[in-house]
């Protein structure tokens, strides 16, 4: 009978040779980066062009950006879906078309009066199961169109709200600041949430709910899923340089990010032809190996287990 192992403390960081051309590696994404640049350096890096990332970064933020070099391409979309961990400075007092730094001062009410015990209160409405509108210049498409050209184009687009779990919204500090003689205070905060969560637009609700508008000028992504900071094998000098951060291996990123379930030699044979299994799993998906190789994503269905995803 194959045996299961629930998604307990990773074990000790694998890694593979670039050689071998399959695997993960986190990126510490730079400042003033695209995602989009940040993948075509590692094709170059890795000398493949099956290279993807998992979780859009916008230029203004950094942090980890989970790059997948051939065979784990396959698995960007099941990562990208894992919760997230972000720390973000938060400037109550401005508000902007963008809900960032980057973009222009639509409204200026100052935060002189905002007290701390506001700010909290405000942000114990924001955790939890809440129902967001994503900002207008996210990637979300719009009749074919992404949000964000929408709006660059001079066009008004409202979104449709969306379910997202806000799992921490916790204050950390607070610094008052004068801008253009406007007083204004940057909030330190650190969020925990779903995928699909826009920290833009919470700074954004923010503000609105305290009278003063507000927009986000920092963020950094600590995590995603079990894939934290520590694990970083690029970062910007890594990206400058011409030698390929090391790979976190198939077999390293199963255990890591899924329920792991090791098969027998008739069983492995089966997944190989891409064939269901008669093996009830009680999460999905999960990753099923054999003597250490990753072979494959299986979802659960009913008494059967059908693949999603054979990467052998």
């Amino acid at each position: 009978m194959p045996v299961i192992r629930t998604r307990t403390a990773p074990p000790r960081l694998q890694t593979t040779t670039v050689s071998e051309l399959s695997g993960l590696v986190v990126v510490d994404k730079p400042t003033g980066w695209t995602s989009h640049q940040v993948v075509a350096r590692c094709r170059r890096l890795y000398g493949t062009k099956k290279v993807g990332h998992a979780g859009t970064l916008d230029p203004l933020a950094t942090g980890v950006l989970l790059v997948g070099v051939n065979r784990a391409t396959r698995l960007l979309g099941h990562l990208a879906a894992h919760d997230k961990s972000y720390s973000a400075t938060i400037r109550l007092g401005q508000s902007t078309i963008t809900d960032d730094s980057e973009g222009e001062v639509v409204t200026a009410a100052g935060a002189g009066e905002v007290e701390l015990d506001q700010v909290r209160a405000v942000l114990a409405t924001l955790t939890g199961r809440i129902s967001q509108v994503p900002s207008a210049v996210s990637a979300i498409k719009v009749d074919g169109k992404r949000s964000y050209a929408r709006v660059r184009a001079g066009e008004a687009v409202e979104l449709a709200a969306r379910e997202v779990t806000v799992s921490r919204f916790d204050l950390l500090g607070a610094t008052p600041q004068s801008v253009d003689g406007l007083p204004v205070l940057d909030l330190e905060v650190v969020v925990d949430c779903s995928s699909g969560t826009y920290i833009r637009a919470l700074a954004r609700d923010l503000g609105a709910a305290l009278g003063c508008g507000g927009h986000l000028t920092r963020l950094r992504r600590t995590r995603i899923g079990t894939f934290d900071l520590s694990l970083v094998g690029l970062d910007e000098a890594g990206l400058a340089g011409t030698e390929p951060g090391p790979l976190l291996s198939m077999a390293d990123v199963a255990r890591r990010a899924f329920p792991v379930v090791e098969l027998d030699a008739d069983q492995a044979a089966d997944v190989r032809y891409g064939r269901s299994l008669e093996l009830t799993l009680t999460d999905s998906p999960a990753a099923v190996l054999f003597e250490g190789e990753f072979l494959a994503l299986y979802r659960a269905d009913g008494p059967m287990a059908r693949p999603m995803a054979v990467l052998g």
